[in-house]
């Protein structure tokens, strides 16, 4: 018997508050703790390998091992290999051991603090599923009298299926007669004489070793018989008036009645007081009630009640449900006391029936010691004044009839200064508004109080946002930038005292500067979503983006249609499955942040469903749809088409449009015809693809429903005319037979009509009068009526040329290149047709100027309409014209009228080819230039302006003008200049009427200090031109000799250079007579009669290209080999050049 201290003890300690919770780092002395081992049962199968049984556990110093098996030490074969862990308690068993080794096993692992130990293991082994071999008699009944087929199958490893087959592996047939009981054997309530045969076979089948076993075959015979007699039911299964059926809670409650009787008896079920649960489910043909997943309240009284109309009987079943040991809450927790201290140890479990408890501590059985300080209360173990030695592994084993569980309890009694087991100078980094934890993992006993400090300086960490934990850890909340720096943690309780520093470092936040938006797309482009980040310099390296769809990654690396580039993801080829919301999230090692925006897809819509056909009529048919997906824009409209087979099968046209409201049409047809519809729907997008066809509807017959149009009546030969038109479409006959009847009389005279019946559209009436007025009239028909009445058309026979000319053409001058001219219409009966209009012809008979050139190109300019005069442009001045009229109509044209000859007057000359400036001296410049191509009149003189011109501002002065006399002239020395200046020259040409365009060049003047320079140069220069020019000139000599240099003059378009010392020479095309002029009295040359060229010194040959390319001409350069005497020293040399004209051309 206790004593009262012992009991009061008791009380006293289950009423203190339990210790603290074991979480003792490694490093610190422990007891062992299992941290996995293998579950029970392990059931070996005959098709398995090796098996690995498990024990792991963890402990200082490290445990070792030992295995128990029934209760008695094992050792487990051991055959060493290079992977072979000693860090454990694994070990294999063998296939070849694996016969002998079933049992139970149980792990323990010790250290000199403490034992722990596993559950038991229980080690499984079956046999292969055998039905033994036996001899099976037949069964012999009466027709009416039960039958029961035994199978007895064999045990063997779940799930095992039972099957009742034929030798041919045919199922035999159940019903409510014959059934299958879940032992397995095969019930019949009553015989009958198809039951006899002689391979009633059993199988049982194991699907976990893929094994099928067969049952020695068993003969049934029925004899006959003509009234069996009727028989009450009686129970095959179960036996009895009562049952007691135990579940374990959460099973599945099985409850079998098989009944046997004539007639065959139906079963019904019941539970006694109250309805079957709604989990209740009736199987095997009312035969077998299951309900899944037992409760507490499920238990009681069911019945079952067999009936046929000789009787009925009843069974009852007492259901008890239990349910194996469970934790109340949880599993004893192990404990860290200071010596001296009181504990409890209390283990709290439920079960159905209630579970014993067996106390041990280190695998060994705990019993209560005569000092009465260790007390063993059934479910509590309590300790007085713990010792170091108490210090150990309590082990709480509990079990009933359906299970077992098994609590390992570390208790640990001790005294010992804070250890810290954070790193000092730890360091943490945390972005702008997030949280942080700081650890300060500490290990003592008693148990330590910790705080924080920052900088050193007690209370600074004060406020919301600081917090310490039960574990010692410091979290800032919303991190500033001033939270920077480090934090000191110390530790102290009664033993001692340790501290260690943390630094932090509050970095910018990461943020989404140009976040994706909102966007609609149409399918079949390219999406481009925007996501540009800005996170701090230090994190730039763990940046990294994640783009989700709908709430899951984009695998970018292994989808075609996306890509990202530079902080866009592009979607190339949107389709509709592209839709949805996407989210950008920008992710560094400390923080995160998202964006998100919705894709919308829009696509051409779907095709229509459901179209069908309503109120059909004659031509007539109500359409009616249901819509299809618009894919997000909205439908503008529905077109309905039409496909006939008659004559144009296979085709499809639009037959009518309807508003995208709506889902319905009438629609109006074409008679005699077979029509099948179909319907697609338009959106903004475009046309979506069009719906199943309708079945076919076909038309009746009816008349035409409208004549031909576009009638024509014309007349390609003067006596006769064309009535033409537009025949109506195979659709529009509405009926066989199509034919038009073509009427027609002459306008105004009131005759009868004349009338044609014709199948083609055209009409040829031969024998008319020329261009008379006709009323025409075309009407259709068709073998079941005619069309309705037609329009009257008026339209005129066959046109002829006309036979008059115009009279009275006169000239009226509008400028030097415009004329008016003008005539007296010809009468309208004259013309025989249509009248078009009038053709005005010329011809440039000589020019004035130059009255021995042939005449030029005839042309004529056309004027519709009936008109009197018209205007003629392009015409050249100071020339002779010869003026005709005539008037055409369709059919051609008329006479001409008497010849017109007229003068165009003087204008005014086309802009000189050539202005250059040369021989420049301090305050002169000489000008040299080409008379214009085309002076349009007789040339006068010349007029020359000239401005000084700012260098650095480009600023001109007032202008100065000279008018130089002389058609012959061609340079000019202008005078009284300033030195070194620039000067910009403007010189036309001018004629008695006025002066043509100017040509613009400009020139410098020279400075004092850069005459005595370059005056030699000058001399030089004249000399080198001079011997150039003779050297030309004897070329041409030699050429039109022949030999040496005789040759072909080059293309124009391409100028050709030549140098002195290479003697190359240039002759014109088909050795034309010319001869060359140098003026400014240089030199004057004739060979035989060549035609003029006229030889000037230009600045730059490029720029005497492009002067020679406007006008036309050829150019030939000879590059000097000394700089101008008008150029700066060190400028580019200066070539000669020679222009030769065009042998026929106009110009001089």
């Amino acid at each position: 018997m206790r004593s009262p201290w012992s009991l009061g003890l008791a009380l006293l300690l289950a009423l203190i508050s339990r210790a603290t919770c074991l979480d003792i780092p490694l490093e610190v002395e422990q007891p062992p703790t299992i941290t996995s081992h293998t579950p029970s049962p392990v059931i070996v199968l005959p098709i398995d390998d090796d098996i690995t049984m498990r024990c792991e556990a963890r402990g200082n110093p490290p445990p070792v091992y030992r295995w128990t098996r029934d209760g008695e030490e094992f050792i487990p074969p051991y055959i060493p290999t290079k992977n072979t862990d000693h860090s454990n308690g694994n070990f294999v068993l063998y296939s070849r051991h694996r016969a002998t080794l079933q049992g139970k096993y149980r792990c323990y692992a010790s250290n000199k603090l403490g034992t722990a130990m596993t559950e038991e293991i229980e080690l499984m082994i079956p046999r292969v599923p055998r039905f033994p071999k036996e001899v099976i008699g037949p069964v012999v009944v009466d027709v009416g009298q039960p039958v029961i087929l035994k199978c007895n199958p064999p045990e063997g490893v779940a799930p095992r299926e039972i099957y009742w087959m034929s030798i041919g592996l045919q199922h035999i047939e159940q019903d409510e007669r014959v059934s299958m009981g879940n032992d397995g054997n095969l019930y019949f309530s009553n015989a009958l004489e198809t039951d006899s045969r002689q391979d009633y076979c059993c199988y049982a089948s194991f699907a976990t070793i893929r094994t099928i076993v067969q049952k020695t075959p068993m003969t049934v015979i029925v004899k006959s018989s003509i009234d069996p007699p009727m028989r009450i039911p009686n129970l095959l299964v179960p036996p009895g008036v009562q049952t007691e059926v135990v579940l374990i809670k959460g099973k599945e409650l099985e409850l079998e009645c098989i009944a046997e009787g004539f007639p065959t008896p139906k079963v019904e079920w019941i539970k006694m007081g109250e309805h079957l649960p709604a989990r209740t489910k009736i199987k095997n043909y009312g035969k077998l009630l299951t309900i899944s997943k037992i409760e507490k309240k499920d238990y009681g009284k069911y019945m079952c009640r067999a009936e046929n109309t000789a009787g009925a009987t009843v069974h009852y079943f007492d259901v008890i449900v239990e349910e194996p040991p469970k934790w109340r809450t949880e599993p004893p927790q192990g404990q860290l006391v200071v010596v001296g201290s009181d504990i409890s140890i209390k283990c709290s479990v439920l079960g159905i029936p209630p579970p014993d408890i067996t106390w041990k501590r280190n695998g060994e059985i705990l019993k209560d010691e005569p000092s009465n300080r260790i007390l063993v209360l059934d479910d509590t173990v309590l300790l007085h004044n713990a010792r170091p030695e108490d210090t150990g592994v309590y082990q709480c084993e509990v079990s009933n009839t359906h299970g077992s569980l098994l609590a390992n309890v570390n208790i640990m009694v001790m005294t010992m200064g804070p250890l810290m087991l954070t790193r000092d100078k730890q360091e943490y980094a945390v972005v702008q508004g997030g949280d942080i934890i700081m650890n300060c993992s500490v290990f003592s006993s008693p148990p330590p109080e910790i705080s924080w400090a920052k900088d050193e300086t007690p209370g600074t960490i004060e406020g919301e946002r600081f917090s310490v934990h039960r574990n010692g850890s410091l979290q800032i909340i919303s991190a500033e930038k001033e939270d920077s720096g480090e934090y000191e943690c110390s530790a102290i309780n009664t033993e001692g005292k340790s501290a260690v520093t943390a630094v932090l470092e509050v970095k910018d936040s990461t943020k989404i500067r140009d976040p994706p938006q909102d966007m609609q797309i149409i399918s079949g482009t390219t999406a481009q979503l925007r996501c540009q980040v800005d996170c701090d310099d230090t994190l730039v390296k763990t940046l990294e983006m994640i783009w989700l769809k709908d709430g899951e990654e984009i695998p970018l690396a292994f989808m075609e249609n996306f890509k990202y580039v530079a902080c866009m993801l592009q979607i190339m080829n949107v389709n509709q499955s592209d839709q949805g919301v996407y989210t950008c999230i920008a992710k560094t090692s400390l923080d995160q942040t998202n964006a998100s925006a919705t894709l919308t897809v829009l696509d051409i819509p779907d095709a229509p469903v459901e179209v069908e056909m309503s109120e059909q009529k004659g031509r007539s048919v109500r359409l009616s749809w249901t819509p299809g997906s618009d894919h997000n824009s909205t439908v503008t409209e529905f077109i309905v088409e039409f496909e006939e087979n008659q004559w144009e099968p296979g085709r499809w046209k639009e037959l009518q449009k309807v508003p995208g409201n709506q889902a319905t049409a009438e629609l109006a047809l074409h008679g005699h015809l077979s029509y099948q519809f179909r319907v697609y729907a338009v959106n903004a997008i475009g046309p979506g693809p069009p719906s199943e066809p309708t079945e076919r509807f076909r038309t009746l017959p009816t008349g035409p429903d409208r004549n031909p149009e576009n009638i024509k009546i014309q007349g390609h030969l003067p006596h006769q005319m064309e009535i033409s038109w537009e025949p109506l479409l195979p659709i529009e006959h509405n009926g066989p037979g199509l034919e038009y009847k073509v009427s027609y009389r002459r306008l105004g005279l009131g005759e009868v009509w004349k009338e044609h019946l014709v199948r083609r559209h055209l009409l040829v009436v031969k024998n008319t009068p020329t261009f008379v007025p006709y009323e025409v009239k075309v009407q259709s028909k068709n073998g079941d009526g005619w069309g309705p009445e037609p329009k009257i058309v008026t339209g005129y026979s066959g046109e002829d040329v006309p036979t008059a000319a115009p009279r009275n053409v006169a000239v009226e001058v509008i400028n030097t290149t415009v004329l008016r001219v003008s005539w007296t219409p010809v009468p309208l009966e004259t013309v025989r047709g249509h009248l078009e209009g009038y053709n005005v012809h010329w011809l440039r008979t000589q020019s004035l100027l130059y009255p021995s050139k042939g005449p030029g190109e005839r042309r004529s300019l056309s004027f519709p309409g009936n008109r009197s005069h018209g205007i003629v442009p392009g015409l050249k001045p100071y020339s002779e014209y010869n003026f005709t009229v005539n008037v055409f109509n369709k059919k051609g044209n008329g006479p001409h009228s008497d010849l017109v000859s007229f003068h165009t007057p003087e204008g005014v000359p086309e802009q000189v080819p050539i202005l250059t400036a040369s021989n420049a001296q301090t305050d002169s410049i000489s000008l040299v230039w080409g008379p214009p191509l085309e002076a349009h009149g007789i040339l006068i003189g010349y007029l020359l302006q000239y401005q000084l011109v700012n260098e650095t501002t480009k600023e001109v002065g007032d202008s100065q003008e000279m008018n130089i006399t002389g058609p012959d002239t061609t340079h000019w020395q202008i005078e009284g200049l300033e030195e070194g200046s620039l000067y910009r020259f403007h010189l036309s040409a001018c004629t008695r009427v006025g002066c043509g365009p100017p040509l613009a060049q400009e020139g410098n003047t020279l400075a004092q200090s850069s005459i005595s320079t370059q005056g030699w140069l000058i001399g030089t220069m004249c000399a080198v031109a001079l011997l150039t020019l003779i050297a030309l000139i004897a070329c041409f000599v030699r050429k039109n000799k022949g030999g040496k240099y005789a040759g072909t003059l080059p293309p124009p378009q391409r100028p050709d250079m030549f140098s002195m010392d290479q003697g190359q020479s240039v002759t014109d095309q088909g050795r034309v007579p010319m001869s060359f002029h140098l003026r400014n009295a240089m030199l004057v040359q004739h060979v035989n009669t060549i035609s003029v060229a006229q030889c000037v010194l230009l600045g730059t040959s490029d720029y005497m290209a492009r002067q020679a390319r406007q006008v036309g001409i050829s150019w030939l350069c000879s590059t000097l080999l000394h700089p101008s005497p008008a150029r700066a020293p060190g400028s580019s040399p200066v070539p000669l050049c020679c222009l030769v004209s065009e042998p026929n051309s106009d110009s001089q």
